[in-house]
């Protein structure tokens, strides 16, 4: 059932994060993250799907011609890279400072219980 009132996506990666592709054409290769689609569930990474496109001249190519140009892949295909450089699954606990008594979520890698987020 869809969500009724928080349309938000909860994705397990986010802009910066270093990715390995786990299926598809790319499997094995790793980048960082350049953008995120929430609503498409899709991610671009670079030097990672990247596709010929045809262009006529104009003034950022006045050449014209064939540019290669990276494609987002869909989320599900993709995971974080923990300490180790080892694909892993990612889960999320609740962590409060002791000083100021405010939390926040956290990620946090399921292989090595270290934190993705900074």
């Amino acid at each position: 059932m869809p969500r009724k009132y928080n349309t938000q996506r909860k994705l397990h990666v986010k802009k910066g994060d270093y990715v390995r592709v786990i299926a598809g054409n790319e499997k094995g290769k790793e980048g960082k993250i350049l953008v995120v689609y929430p609503k498409k569930e899709r991610v671009l990474i670079e030097g990672v799907n990247e596709r010929i496109h045809h262009t006529k001249p104009n003034q950022t190519h006045p050449e014209g011609g064939r540019i290669s140009q990276a494609v987002p892949i869909h989320v599900s295909n993709v995971q974080p890279l923990d300490e180790n450089g080892d694909p892993t699954r990612v889960g999320r606990k609740w962590v409060e400072e002791a000083d100021t008594g405010k939390g926040q979520w956290v990620r946090y890698a399921k292989t090595t219980g270290s934190e993705l987020d900074d």
